[in-house]
């Protein structure tokens, strides 16, 4: 069953460490609070939090594109179906039992090859005799006998049947008025009349009130091949369910509208407002039938909760974020364009981690926390602290590592350089896959800007690479329509930045990081952080000019 009540717990595009620790760590304290939550990310992982995960052994968020629901993921009517040779009366007497409208018509495949609505139906028994009369003839005997809950006391391989429908009543002149040649004739209990009206050439016999037929008769079925059927019902119910005999793909939509399981229920909704039926099947990746969607479901779905842990700018969320209900925001950065139409729990210190919050919050709250949990949390702090070089580190975040890396039972000096010297090499990577592991971007007013950092062990793993990394700026400002990216290198180890930049706002980086007289991408030393150095001095010269 679909968990309407989930809560998903998302960081920022192109995630760091501390996005994805942050979320993983909320997610478990929340489900350890009695709250449906889970850990989703919205980018690719990068190299150190991948080295994080593995080495706690801890699962790596599933992707979520966009905060919309999908079809799969709302509550749907159930996948009841019809195969092609259900009978039309059959197909009425699901809909009664299961108070459904329509089905789908589904094959040995288990894939959708037509669907039947009720409207379908009666359309089909107030249209024109001409096309009733058409699909009778085509109706097998065996379906004819099983709408008029009758049976079959001889078929016949060469059955002839026109499907007109003649009710013998027996007059003063007898059968000889009746033009009953391929007919489906339905006749009382008197078998000189049935026989002879075989003998006249009937298509097939119906016997109404009858408990044994002749053998005479039997055998003058046999010689003229017409079958005939014992009815279960009186001649008024057998002629009307007579008319509900042929098999549904007969009368089938044979391309019914349908939606994927993963389309966006807005845009599901949007295509419903094109047609007028009450309900369309959904399918799974694979086209199996998964269950039915109807206005209804559309229009009192429930908006998928979010909350939104490192960051608050919904520049930097998950896409749509706008349709989503935010319940709570944990996060240490600026706050600048958020806002909701309903009041959330927002969470925002100045400390240099995320991930130092969500430890506090389990102390506050006494949550007992994990070994690998700990392990995580204390990799964030290092990663977002820069290993407490970073301006924005506070006494806070170094009590929290303490604790932290007491509750994972490692050294935390060990723990650092193992977790840097492993994952802070530019080595054997592309330039590309550097820039855009951890970029964000900063809207100032009409200047279009993105700010990507590179964390390295030494600046040195980036000599001579100058041509491809102003190559991979350049296609990266065309593709993403900037005015302005920065790109800063930084060292752990050497505690300092280099800087590139591109876009027709390019000089605004030589105003904020000048180089020094005669050097190009002059190093920077004690210019480690994004937030607290690095943005406050782009957004200076910016806003100045």
């Amino acid at each position: 069953m679909v968990n309407e009540d989930m809560v998903y717990i998302t960081g920022h595009r192109h995630p760091d460490t501390d996005s994805i620790a942050a979320s993983v760590a909320y997610a478990f304290y929340k489900r350890a609070t009695g709250t449906k939550a889970m850990a989703v990310r919205i980018g690719n992982i990068n190299n150190e939090t991948d080295y994080l995960l593995k080495r706690f052994h801890i699962e790596a968020p599933p992707l979520l594109r966009d905060a919309r629901k999908t079809l799969g993921e709302i509550e749907l009517d159930p996948p009841e179906y019809i195969t092609p040779e259900t009978t039309v009366r059959s197909a009425v007497q699901k809909m009664h039992d299961t108070g459904r409208n329509s089905f789908a018509v589904l094959d040995a495949d288990m894939k959708i090859i037509g669907y039947v609505s009720k409207s379908d139906l009666a359309n089909m028994a107030l249209g024109d005799t001409a096309e009733e009369i058409d699909l009778l003839r085509q109706t097998p005997v065996s379906d004819i006998a099983d709408a008029i809950d009758g049976e079959v006391l001889y078929d016949d391989p060469e059955v002839h049947i026109n499907g007109k429908v003649s009710i013998v009543a027996q007059t003063a002149a007898g059968i000889d008025h009746y033009e009953i040649s391929d007919r489906i004739v339905i006749m009382g209990d008197d078998w000189q009349a049935q026989e002879a009206l075989i003998r006249k050439g009937a298509g097939v016999l119906i016997t109404v009130w009858t408990e044994k037929v002749d053998e005479r008769v039997l055998t003058a079925a046999k010689e003229c091949h017409c079958p005939v059927i014992r009815s279960g019902h009186g001649s008024m119910n057998t002629s009307r369910y007579l008319f509900l005999a042929p098999p549904v793909k007969l009368v089938m939509r044979k391309k019914p509208v349908m939606f994927k399981s993963k389309e966006f229920v807005e845009t599901a909704g949007q295509q419903m407002m094109k047609t007028r039926y009450r309900s369309y099947p959904v399918i799974d990746e694979e086209g199996k039938l998964i269950g039915y969607v109807a206005r209804f479901h559309v229009l009192n779905h429930k908006m998928r909760k979010l909350i939104l842990v490192d960051h608050n700018e919904f520049s930097q969320s998950i896409h749509e974020v706008e349709k989503a209900q935010i319940l709570e925001v944990v996060d240490h950065h600026r706050i600048n364009d958020f806002k909701t139409t309903q009041p959330v729990s927002f969470r925002n210190e100045i400390v240099g981690s995320t991930a130092t919050m969500i430890a506090t919050i389990f102390r506050e709250n006494q949550i007992p926390m994990p070994q690998n949990i700990a392990g995580l949390l204390l990799g964030a702090v290092l990663s977002d602290t820069l290993n407490f070089q970073s301006p924005t580190t506070t006494q806070k975040d170094r009590d929290t590592a303490n604790i932290l890396a007491a509750l994972a039972d490692v050294d935390l000096e060990q723990f650092a350089e193992e977790m840097f010297s492993a994952t802070a090499s530019a080595e054997n990577r592309s330039m590309r896959d550097l820039i855009v592991q951890d970029i964000k971007l900063f809207e100032f007013g009409d200047v279009h800007t993105m700010i990507s950092q590179v964390i390295i062990s030494h600046i040195s793993e980036i000599k001579g690479r100058e041509i491809e990394i102003n190559a991979t700026l350049e296609s990266l400002v065309e593709k993403k329509d900037l005015d302005l990216l920065v790109c800063a290198f930084t060292s752990v180890l050497e505690n300092g930045s280099v800087f590139y930049a591109a876009g027709p706002k390019s000089t605004v980086l030589a105003e904020a990081f000048p180089d020094k007289e005669g050097e190009m991408h002059t190093f920077h030393e004690g210019v480690v952080s994004r937030k607290g150095q690095i943005l406050p001095a782009i957004t200076k010269v910016i806003q100045e000019n």
